[in-house]
């Protein structure tokens, strides 16, 4: 179950919430209400190169010690409530608040560990307060409902971006809460995932030795720490990085000839293989990347229309806001669609 859906205009043209919105309202066969969420890109044109910190708090104390904690490590521009509307499916549990904020000169140059590095703190050692996104000029809003509830309750038509996602949950193995909706975030990375990652015991383990702490309760959380570490630490392309966390078969290996390639992938980044079944959308801020586990255990298909490219685990999520379509396909298990804006579009 779950389902989730995604589209990129590669040519940095922005549309407001309504569209990625629909898709969400499509699928809602797939959701039992226990999460719905969105990220979208390129919504904070005003304080674009600011890292833009989105909060859920428990109550009014967490949210004193995150500021405190806050004040003594960066230097916040614009602090404020994230502005929602009533809606009566959604009781307000949470209280979501949002930071723009820049790091001190003198952490300039690693200034994206340290802000990896604040957000492991804040969803560890502070009571109550989770960090659901952290990027520049983009964010994540989540919560326990259907997505058309989350759209409604965060007023996501009245935000403009050029690259979206949805998410509807039908949590099957963990709880039902805010912070365990999809999408998950760090930095400019979100992923949105249906299905369950079974290696999320090894995964986790690995992703510890490098810093990374998983205190959100859901197994998607190693997917957007694992891509932030292959591809932002360790310098590997998204498609190595996709092949990492999805790679052939050894008995596919053994026949191929780019056997040593991939039996150094598999050796080196055993640990952060993915296994279970699971269809997934992984974004930053140039990209929109679609894949599936090793053998498609959960639907996922791709169209394309001028300069858009969508990806939904079901077909009518697409069609319902891009009837015209110049191509669609199922992409192969295992391997990534990956589209990305157009050189020269910021």
């Amino acid at each position: 179950m779950c389902g989730l859906g995604g589209f990129i205009n590669r040519d940095g043209k922005k549309v407001d919430g309504r569209a990625i919105t629909i898709m969400g309202c499509m699928m809602e066969a797939r959701y039992d209400e226990r999460g719905g969420g969105y990220a979208a890109y390129g919504i904070y044109p005003d304080h674009a190169e600011q890292y833009a910190f989105h909060l859920l708090f428990d109550d009014e104390e967490a949210k004193e010690a995150t500021e405190e904690y806050l004040a003594h490590r960066v230097n916040i521009v614009k602090d404020e409530r994230i502005p929602t509307s009533p809606v009566k499916e959604i009781p307000q549990a949470h209280i979501p608040w949002r930071y723009f904020l820049d790091v001190p000169e003198d952490r300039a140059d690693g200034e994206e560990d340290y802000i990896v590095e604040t957000v492991m703190h804040i969803n560890a050692c502070i009571d109550g307060a989770y960090v659901i996104s952290s990027g520049r000029n983009m964010g994540v809003f989540k919560a326990t409902g259907l997505p058309r509830h989350v759209a409604e309750l965060f007023r996501i038509h009245e935000y403009k971006g050029y690259m979206w996602t949805v998410h509807g949950r039908f949590p099957t193995n963990t709880q039902g809460w805010w912070g365990g909706a999809h999408p998950f975030n760090i930095l400019d990375w979100s992923v949105v995932h249906n299905g369950e990652i079974s290696s999320y015991g090894t995964n986790r383990r690995y992703l510890e030795m490098h810093g990374y702490q998983c205190r959100l309760q859901t197994d998607t959380e190693v997917v957007a720490y694992l891509f932030d570490l292959l591809v932002r630490k360790h310098g590997l392309s998204e498609e190595v990085a996709s092949t990492v966390l999805t790679p052939p078969f050894w008995k596919h290996i053994d026949r191929s000839p780019d056997r040593e390639y991939y039996e150094a992938l598999r050796i080196t980044y055993a640990p952060a293989m993915l296994n279970g079944p699971f269809g997934i959308i992984v974004n930053n801020r140039n990209t929109m990347i679609a894949l599936n586990d090793r053998i498609k255990l959960r639907p996922l298909v791709a169209a394309e229309a001028g300069d858009t490219v969508y990806v939904a685990s079901e077909e009518a999520a697409i069609r319902e806001i891009a009837p015209e379509l110049e191509r669609v396909w199922a992409p192969r298990a295992g391997s990534p669609v990956i589209a990305r804006l157009k050189e020269g579009v910021a």
